[in-house]
């Protein structure tokens, strides 16, 4: 009784999290603090086919803060081009020179 009364709850808390967290931006060995990250659309491709990961972008910030150029560095090609889009739209601290930051997308 204890043990399926444990796994639904387990099941529950997943689900949840899951529904919560569909993607949050996650900062990575952060060199300038973000002010703002923006939080990237699901494609609805990626809905249908339950695609879920991690997408790394690496992003080039200009001393005002702006993005000046994103790549993709790793991830799911489905999920890549709506957290490559976000990261162009995110703006960070501004700082003394041109920096290069990793900014991790958790589907």
């Amino acid at each position: 009784m204890r043990t399926k009364i444990g796994r639904r709850v387990g099941a529950i808390t997943l689900l949840l999290a899951i529904a919560v967290g569909c993607a949050l931006p996650v900062r990575a060995q952060s060199k300038r603090q973000a002010k703002h990250l923006v939080t990237p659309v699901v494609p609805e491709l990626a809905k249908r086919m339950n695609l879920t990961g991690t997408v790394r972008i690496e992003v080039t910030i200009a001393p005002d803060g702006a993005v000046k150029r994103s790549r993709v560095v790793g991830g799911h090609p489905v999920l890549a081009m709506a957290a490559e889009s976000a990261a162009q739209k995110s703006t960070f601290e501004p700082g003394p020179t041109e920096t290069s930051e990793i900014i991790e997308f958790k589907f």
